[in-house]
């Protein structure tokens, strides 16, 4: 899937509060290197390195549209254009930081437990994923793609459930981290504007569909989304739209 960072950065926001909460606990005052996997356009950098400004930061990101915008925004980070998913760091990292990539990925059950391998020990493992895909933000999509001509070629592509409970990643993690935090948070996101739960997942989860069609189709999904989803999602008097938004936080330290 290509990136728009502009599309993205629409909502920065509201994208930066979830990475900052996560940011605020990991417990280490001076980390050698810190990793941002999937860093995207760069934008935690200042964040990052105003917490730990000695420390060595790489960003790691697969879209060569997001890391041009980091590159030219943040010079004195090294970014890296690899896959998220096969790249490891070539020494293990004292900080493993990765704010709302994973969900991309399949196949949990190896990754994230591979991932804490890649940590130095005593360092930690960060990870924030979306888990909004039962709301009709997301449902409305699936029902976009199901009940529409485009059915067959876009209904390979979904992933139902790409992030799984709490207690899921317990169980994978608790034998293998020194200590494990894992809890979720719901974020009330009060958007401005005109659809802006549309707008704000035009940016993420309904780009990867949009991406397979060819106008005049490609027009047609992204209207009959729209009109799905704007009937879940009403402005409030005062013309605001009140968007919940769930995340699942991940801190597990190696031993």
């Amino acid at each position: 899937m290509s990136w728009d960072p502009t599309q993205y950065l629409k909502f920065a926001g509201e994208r930066l509060r979830p990475a900052v909460d996560l940011l605020s606990r990991i417990p280490l005052t001076a980390p050698r290197s810190v990793v941002d996997l999937g860093c995207g356009a760069g934008n935690l950098s200042p964040l990052i390195l105003q917490r730990w400004p000695q420390t060595q930061l790489t960003g790691v990101d697969s879209s060569p549209a997001m890391l041009a915008k980091a590159r030219a925004e943040y010079p004195s980070v090294r970014f890296i254009e690899a896959d998220v998913a096969r790249w490891r760091p070539p020494e293990a990292a004292d900080v493993l930081y990765s704010n709302a990539t994973l969900h991309w990925l399949d196949d949990h059950d190896s990754l994230i437990p591979g991932l804490l391998d890649c940590v130095a020990p005593g360092g930690w493992l960060a990870i924030q994923m979306p888990r909004n895909f039962a709301a009709p933000s997301h449902t409305c999509i699936v029902d976009t793609i199901e009940q529409g001509p485009w059915r067959a070629r876009l209904e390979p592509h979904l992933r139902r459930k790409p992030v799984a409970g709490p207690q899921h990643y317990w169980r994978l993690l608790h034998g293998k981290a020194a200590s494990l935090d894992i809890w979720e948070s719901e974020y009330l996101q009060v958007l401005s504007g005109e659809n802006p739960v549309a707008e704000y997942t035009k940016g993420t989860w309904l780009k990867q569909f949009l991406d397979r069609l060819q106008e005049p189709e490609r027009s047609a999904f992204e209207a009959d989304y729209r009109r799905r989803v704007t009937q879940h999602y009403k402005p409030e008097v005062n013309g605001r739209t009140l968007f919940p938004f769930r995340r699942l936080f991940i801190l597990a330290q190696r031993g």
